[in-house]
């Protein structure tokens, strides 16, 4: 047996393998922008109106959120709808000053006459999804908003979005996200780009098109009958939002997505908050997919729902296929072990499929999503070779996420700061927490760096052979990604915000 032959043939194997998962799920963003473009003139309208408004109760979750909790409170009380039928609750789990801060305010509010309750735990149960359920419990409203506390709802929203449910299969009506610290940073403005693709383009598609989509965990409203129909909020997952979206729509519920109807919230500010949200994100939508795609395939659910739920729940495995390209890019460049023979018209037509699938349809989404959203392309281009990069760059973290998620292992949570942006003290306040942080030792960003290094050096490796060059430019983006996220990573990780959050423990 020839050992070279057979390490040759399964590193072609494995890195054909990866390479193809990332082409697919490429072509689904096409499929994504295809839906859309086909399915966006069929804006949800309202069937009817109601002849009394309904009583709605406003959830405010928040768990040591000092810099925003009074702002939050303030804003929902600015909220137009009767007050004989508007309910707020405050579900603060906190430990540290801002029991007082959200005390006092909804202390205020109840001299001014509203109908508000601060509830505060100190087991914190089930975390968010916890608060939730048991918020339920005195809730009044025959309808429950949320809104996470770094939100500003506008006064009209639950006016603008209450007549939807008037059709009485409608399980939740959905708002779309805005960025108040969009223009921050370069890390911010690639972080809004995300997520108007994933608003603007993804939901959009998904929800007009007849396809199940899920609430986001706040910024929303919920049909409170459909929320216990559905077995309530459960904490078995970290993503207990998208967990409820997809048992609610296997037992016939409806969504409503309206993308006219924004709330501003603010974005993680620092990379290892923004590498959290992340981890947060693709690990508890592992969980889902493991917990809720058996129960998808196997429901009621027309074909077409049960697809894109596939490629909805399982998107968060292609943090592990790129990564296996990463790590094994240059034993295939050294040994050639690649499809198809260089230079021959079949290895070129590859090359370009595999360049429009993995790379072409990134771009294509997010430019459709600025262009749909502020009627501007261009200003995005600038921001693509950054956003490749990014991408690149955090497929390390999520893909120990991922692994997490699979052997079941528990995780710290790391609670995602929030310091007021779109208030004078925005700054002031991200300057305190740093101030107040002490040392602290990760070994994943030394990991990232050294991935980056490896880029730059394929990237040197790639400048040497005329055939090979045209593949420099990607990796050294790749590098930049890598250097960037390890970098910043290594500045926050000098410290931990001075009160401490206790371990997540999963269920």
């Amino acid at each position: 047996m020839d050992w070279t032959e057979l390490g040759q043939g399964v590193l072609l194997t494995i890195y054909t393998f990866a390479l193809a998962m990332v082409c697919i799920y490429g072509f689904h963003r096409y499929v994504l922008v295809y839906l859309y473009y086909r399915h966006r003139r069929k804006a949800p309208r309202a069937p009817g109106q109601f002849e009394e408004l309904p009583h709605v109760t406003v959830q405010l979750p928040m768990y040591n959120e000092q810099y925003v909790a009074e702002r939050i409170i303030e804003q929902t009380c600015r909220i137009d709808y009767p007050r004989d039928k508007f309910q707020i609750q405050v579900l603060d789990d906190s430990t540290d000053e801002t029991v007082e801060i959200a005390a006092a305010a909804v202390k205020k509010a109840q001299a001014e006459g509203f109908d508000i309750e601060f509830i505060h735990r100190d087991n914190r149960v089930g975390y968010k999804a916890g608060a939730l359920e048991n918020g339920l419990k005195t809730a009044k409203g025959e309808f429950v908003a949320i809104f996470d506390a770094d939100f500003v709802p506008g006064a009209s929203i639950i006016k603008d979005a209450i007549d939807y449910f008037t059709d009485e299969q409608v399980c939740a009506v959905q708002t779309r996200w805005e960025h108040i610290n969009r223009t921050d940073s370069l890390l911010t403005q690639s972080q809004a780009i995300y997520l108007d693709g994933h608003f603007a383009i993804e939901h959009v598609a998904r929800n007009r098109s007849g396809r199940f989509m899920c609430f986001n965990g706040t910024a929303g409203i919920w049909r409170k009958i459909a929320i216990t129909d559905a077995g309530g909020w459960l904490h078995d997952t970290l993503t207990e939002d998208m967990d409820l979206s997809f048992r609610a729509q296997i037992r016939g519920w409806k969504f409503v997505f309206l993308p006219e109807l924004t709330t501003p919230a603010e974005l993680p500010p620092e990379m290892n908050a923004f590498k959290a949200q992340q981890f947060r994100w693709t690990k508890g939508g592992a969980q889902t997919a493991m917990k809720m795609l058996p129960k998808v395939l196997l429901s009621k659910a027309p074909l077409k729902a049960k697809v894109e739920a596939f490629f909805q729940l399982t998107c968060f495995s292609v943090h592990f296929y790129v990564l296996i390209l990463v790590t094994l890019l240059f034993p295939a460049m050294w040994i050639r072990a690649l499809p198809l023979e260089e230079g021959s018209t079949a290895r070129a037509i590859f090359d370009m499929a595999v360049f429009t699938l993995a790379t072409v349809s990134a771009s294509v989404f997010y430019i459709s999503s600025q262009y749909e959203l502020f009627r501007d392309w261009r200003s995005v281009l600038k921001y693509l070779p950054f956003l490749m990069a990014l991408g690149i760059g955090i497929c390390l973290s999520n893909t120990k996420a991922l692994l997490e998620a699979i052997f079941g292992k528990r995780s710290e949570f790391v609670r995602t700061p929030k310091y007021g942006a779109g208030t004078a003290m925005y700054h002031t306040h991200k300057k305190a927490a740093e101030a107040a942080r002490k040392p602290k030792r990760h070994i994943l960003p030394y990991v990232e760096m050294a991935y980056g290094l490896y880029m730059a050096a394929c990237a040197v490796a790639s400048l040497m052979s005329v055939r090979s060059a045209m593949a420099a430019p990607f990796m050294i983006i790749f590098a930049v990604g890598f250097f960037y996220v390890s970098i910043l990573s290594i500045q926050g990780h000098r410290a931990k915000v001075a009160h401490p959050v206790p371990a997540r423990e999963e269920s």
